[in-house]
C-alpha cells in the first residue's frame, strides 16, 4: 500500500512503540495503545478530581474506608502531630471510563474538620469541599515520586497484574501559616497514567541560573538502589 519495504514498516512500529502509542502483544500483533491521562504534579496544586475535569473527563470515585484513626509515628510525623492523635483516614479507588486508575489514601487532623468522618465523598473533590464547607485553604504542597511495583492488594483493586509498574505520589498540603492540612500517598497506573511538571529558570541579580543543582524548583528527583 504504502510501497515500503517490511524494514521501513516495523522500524515505524517500534518508533510508535518507543512513543506509547501503540502496545506489541506476542503471538497476536501491533495495537493502538489506550490513551494516557495526564496529571499536574507541581507548579499547581489541584487534586485528580480537578485534572479530570479540566479535561472534559469525568472521575468516578469508591470510597474503601472513611473513618477516625490514631496517627502511627509516620503519619503523625507529616501532620506534625503528636503521635496518637486522631486523624481522619480516607481510602478511595479512582476510575475514569471505568478504568480503574489510582488509589489514594488521605489523613486530615480530625480536630480540623471532625465533620469529614460522614460527608459523602463519592463524587466530588476533596479540596473544593475542604475550602467551601470547612475554610480550609490548601496554600503550598510537597509532592514525591518514585515508581514501586504493584502488591497483591493494589494490583487487584487497579485490575493490573501483580509487578506492574507504578507510580507512587506522597504528598503534604499546608494552610498559609504552615500547619499541615494533609497528607497522602497515592498509586497510580503507569500504564495509564502521565505527570505534567512545570519547570522555571530564576535570574539572580540579572544573571541566569545555569547549574541544575541551583535550580530553585519544587520538583526533586532521587534515585533509589533496591
Amino acid at each position: 500500500m504504502f510501497s515500503v519495504s517490511r524494514t521501513v514498516v516495523r522500524q515505524a512500529l517500534q518508533d510508535l512503540i518507543h512513543e506509547g502509542l501503540i502496545k506489541r502483544r506476542k503471538g497476536k500483533g501491533s495495537f493502538v495503545a489506550a490513551a494516557k491521562i495526564s496529571e499536574q504534579l507541581v507548579q499547581k496544586l489541584t487534586g485528580f478530581y480537578q485534572d479530570m475535569i479540566e479535561q472534559g473527563l469525568q472521575p468516578v470515585t469508591r470510597v474503601l474506608l472513611q473513618h477516625v484513626t490514631p496517627a502511627n509515628p509516620t503519619i503523625a510525623q507529616h501532620l506534625k502531630l503528636p503521635p496518637e492523635t486522631p486523624v481522619i483516614e480516607i481510602a478511595r479507588q479512582r476510575s475514569v471510563e471505568n478504568v480503574p486508575l489510582l488509589l489514594v489514601t488521605t489523613y486530615v487532623p480530625y480536630v480540623l474538620c471532625p465533620n469529614l468522618v460522614t460527608d459523602d465523598l463519592n463524587n466530588q473533590s476533596l479540596y473544593a469541599l475542604l475550602e467551601n464547607r470547612y475554610h480550609l485553604y490548601i496554600a503550598r504542597g510537597r509532592r514525591t515520586i518514585q515508581a514501586v511495583p504493584a502488591e497483591g492488594q493494589e494490583a487487584k483493586l487497579l485490575d493490573v497484574p501483580k509487578g506492574t509498574p507504578l507510580f507512587r505520589l506522597d504528598s503534604i498540603s499546608y494552610m498559609n501559616d504552615g500547619t499541615p492540612i494533609e497528607y497522602y500517598f497515592a498509586y497510580h497506573r503507569g500504564d495509564r497514567t502521565q505527570f505534567e511538571v512545570e519547570l522555571v529558570r530564576t535570574r539572580d541579580s540579572d544573571k541566569v541560573i545555569e547549574s541544575t543543582d541551583e535550580l530553585p524548583s519544587s520538583t526533586h528527583f532521587s534515585t533509589y538502589a533496591p
